[in-house]
């Protein structure tokens, strides 16, 4: 199984990296499953929700920074539907108290942080202080943040992926990997499922999409 060496800080590049048109429909699960992943261990009681393309290219070395540009920025970078839409979300989870301390990472459930080898301990990729997720690991070709409340425990996954398709070799891609807190967790996951596909994942394509122009921008 090959594996991928942590790293730190990506340092600034000069060289710009292409985005490509924006895809609106989800990958085959195959694109996450047929990769050599390290979360692959780390999360086999979770099941894979979604696999998307993320409108980013570059090359071998390019991932770390793309990593602190899609986690980078505020949250009014993304389109006013997808605000409306989290913002119902923590209003109806403050109501509903799905979303209270009780039930999240080191309380209801433990942090998968426990189970990463030694080698990915020290390696946990941007921070922000504002973001619900908590960052896992960085390497040079995987990203792996996670978020829990009552209703579920997911786990968000960047990857690096080799594509002959395009100029420079590689491509991004996103999944979304979660374990339903019982029926609840279940039902929840079913009742945003439409709105994570016509407006979450549209949205931040988009977002992202423009941040990486701007840090493109930055780099030159």
């Amino acid at each position: 199984m090959t594996t991928h060496a942590p790293v730190g800080p990506a340092p600034i590049r000069t060289r710009p990296i292409r985005t490509r048109p924006i895809r609106t429909r989800p990958l085959p699960s195959g694109a996450y499953s047929g990769q050599s992943w390290r979360i692959h261990r780390i999360t086999e009681d979770f099941e894979l929700e979604d696999v998307w393309a993320l409108p980013v290219q570059g090359g071998a070395d390019d991932f770390p920074r793309f990593v602190e540009a899609m986690m980078s920025g505020e949250e009014r970078d993304f389109p006013a539907a997808y605000r409306f839409l989290f913002a119902v979300r923590w209003a109806l989870g403050r109501m509903l108290g799905t979303e209270q301390d009780e039930h999240g990472l080191g309380r209801r459930v433990a942090s998968l942080g426990e189970r990463l080898p030694d080698d990915l301990r020290d390696h946990s990729g941007p921070v922000r202080d504002e973001s619900p997720f908590h960052p896992l690991y960085l390497t040079d070709r995987e990203y792996a943040a996670e978020i829990a409340n009552r209703t579920m425990h997911g786990v968000l996954h960047l990857g690096w992926v080799e594509d002959e398709s395009v100029p420079d070799g590689y491509s991004a891609h996103l999944s979304v990997l979660v374990r339903p807190n019982g029926l609840l967790g279940e039902a929840y996951m079913a009742f945003i499922k439409p709105f994570r596909y016509l407006v979450v994942y549209p949205a931040l394509l988009r977002t992202v999409g423009r941040r990486w122009e701007t840090a493109q921008g930055v780099a030159r």
